[in-house]
């Protein structure tokens, strides 16, 4: 029973039906098989992108950067 053990492998994530609407249309002859494959692709890309952030702190010269922007702006 292979399909048994392949939609074990994934779950149902529900979004608003305009969302998957606009979606469908954005993707229209971009590539993309379905709605789906649209969504796991650009949730693989965050994770991945936030995955890479948290590997690579933010250096001295962003850091003080940040501080200067939030002085600036009466935070600090």
């Amino acid at each position: 029973m292979a399909g048994d053990s392949a939609s074990r492998n994934k779950v149902t994530i529900k979004i608003p039906r305009p969302l998957y609407d606009k979606i469908a249309l954005l993707i229209e002859g971009a590539g993309y098989n379905s709605v789906t494959d649209f969504v796991v692709y650009v949730l693989r890309d965050i994770v991945a992108s936030s995955h890479e952030r948290e590997e690579e702190p933010y250096t001295e010269a962003e850091l003080e950067d940040v501080k200067e922007r939030l002085r600036q702006l009466g935070y600090l």
